[in-house]
């Protein structure tokens, strides 16, 4: 393996139970501040007021979307949509994507990784077409969450266009949702194939899918598809996709927010001399005014949270549960106190989670209370507030989920219930 380059940016509980009417639970003191994978957060983490100073580092660009060398029915698109200037994963990725090389990209979310890799695999699709090649260049992205699958597939519809310009078709394939669907939707010809690790093995396994026919792989977020388990399943849809170079010829694109001994053992495994490009400023969002809320002895957390709630800067809230059924019973206590409130976590079905992501995004709903990995990869604008009803297992966790508001270069809150 050669060496890699470097490249950096630098723009630059409720508790667990059920919940008591009558007597308030006992509080559990500081051992509140740990995850339930072990770790223990600092509560003084959980404070950071965001400061708005006269003096900013700029990020100055190197390219604009129009300097790209891209198909320019591509570049028409990607300028209706009120693109000029690239965020810097895009403007240092999309470079080295075109070349072909393998590229590893560290950034945090909302700093607009998809179409970091989205624009240059579009392209490379559009060359193909012309070569004649358009049935032969085959992208598979693995992600580990259905709804972000959902949204990369939304991003990339968002591109094409509706004009019909392009004859390029994408299929999402994930677990929660009917599997026939998706078998009849891959026997016609589709460019991309976007999904998650365990329903990609699925099909695979049911011969629906043929991933020796796929030359280029995206493994988005492929931090948390480790948190997640996925690990095995990950290795074993790699082995069958063609080899990397120098034997074979497969495009490796590698995208995470952390870079732990595991994800650097992947990237090892996974991608032949990439190019490493970091835009990571901070582990958290300067947008972001962190604050805790103390609940007090004998009070009930959700007490706390429905006067809070009552506030009308709360207007569009994301509530994070440690739990699948601490998210759904959380969801029906506040619908009951009068807020308009959905869920979403694995045990609900694929559609209720989809209509509960658009009732928030949309507006027609005040709160959503989510778990973690039902909420990776959100990306919904205008979050106010996201409050973390329970502790975060870990300082990653905590970050991602405080990642959900302050975005788009808006101000936003997390406040974290503290016993």
């Amino acid at each position: 393996m050669n060496p890699t380059r470097n490249y950096s940016s630098r723009p630059n509980t409720f508790r667990n139970g059920p919940i008591r009417r009558g007597k308030p639970m006992a509080n559990r003191g500081r051992t509140q501040n740990r995850g339930v994978r072990g770790e223990r957060i600092d509560v003084s983490r959980f404070i950071n007021k965001s400061v708005i100073t006269e003096e900013v580092e700029h990020f100055v660009p190197e390219h604009k979307f129009a300097d790209f060398i891209i198909d320019e029915r591509l570049k028409a698109n990607i300028l209706l949509k009120g693109y000029k200037l690239p965020t810097p994963i895009q403007d240092r990725a999309i470079p080295h994507v075109l070349r072909g090389e393998d590229v590893v990209g560290i950034a945090n979310t909302g700093t607009g990784k998809t179409a970091a890799f989205l624009i240059p695999l579009i392209n490379k699709v559009l060359v193909a077409q012309t070569q004649g090649l358009g049935s032969k260049e085959n992208i598979l992205i693995m992600v580990p969450t259905r709804e972000l699958a959902i949204q990369i597939d939304v991003e990339l519809k968002g591109f094409l266009g509706s004009s019909q310009l392009f004859k390029i078709f994408s299929v999402v394939t994930v677990g929660g949702a009917p599997i026939g669907p998706q078998m009849r939707d891959l026997k016609y010809h589709n460019n991309f194939v976007i999904g998650t690790p365990g329903r990609i093995k699925d099909l695979v396994e049911r011969k629906a899918l043929n991933l020796a026919l796929f030359k280029t792989v995206v493994l988005d977020e492929a931090d948390r598809m480790l948190d997640m388990g996925f690990i095995a399943d990950m290795k074993l849809l790699m082995s069958k996709m063609p080899p990397m170079p120098p034997q074979g010829p497969r495009h490796t694109l590698f995208f995470s927010a952390t870079l732990s001994t595991e994800v650097e053992r992947l990237i090892k495994d996974f991608l032949y001399n990439p190019v490493r490009i970091s835009v990571k400023t901070s582990d958290t969002s300067k947008n972001v005014d962190q604050d805790i809320v103390r609940v007090p002895r004998g009070a009930f957390k959700v007490d706390v949270l429905a006067s809070l709630l009552r506030q009308p800067e709360f207007d569009k809230v994301l509530v994070f549960s440690r739990t699948k059924h601490g998210a759904e019973k959380l969801a029906n206590v506040l619908n009951e106190r009068g807020f308009k409130t959905e869920s979403i976590h694995g045990d609900k079905v694929h559609s209720r989670r989809q209509k509960a992501l658009t009732l928030f995004k949309d507006g027609a709903v005040q709160v959503l209370v989510a778990t973690d990995v039902a909420a990776r990869g959100l990306d919904i604008n205008g979050v106010s507030h996201v409050i973390n009803f329970d502790i975060p297992s870990t300082y990653d966790d905590y970050v991602h989920r405080i990642g959900r508001t302050g975005r788009g270069g808006k101000k936003g809150k997390a406040l974290t219930f503290i016993d």
